[in-house]
């Protein structure tokens, strides 16, 4: 199975000088994962472009607890901007 057949779905977020890749795809058993993908373009000592990824993968038994870890510190996030 090639990568872009297990691809169900994507999201580019692009923010600043780096894009996001929100990806579910598929195992070989039909369970479904998130990729993370991190962007950024780096420039070396030439000029030459080059891009650095960062990737984490996501799978379906740690969704839940992912989300409330996020949706906790986002919500701490506007607790301490509130509080400036």
């Amino acid at each position: 199975m090639s990568n872009e057949q297990n691809e169900i779905y994507s999201k580019v977020v692009r923010a600043g000088k780096r894009t996001y890749f929100f990806d579910i795809k598929s195992t070989k058993g039909n369970d479904l994962y998130i990729t993370l993908t991190e962007s950024k373009k780096t420039f070396g000592e030439e000029g030459e472009g080059n891009y650095q990824k960062h990737k984490i993968f996501l799978y379906k038994e740690d969704f839940e607890k992912f989300r409330e870890g996020l949706d906790d510190v986002l919500a701490k996030i506007d607790e301490l901007k509130s509080n400036q």
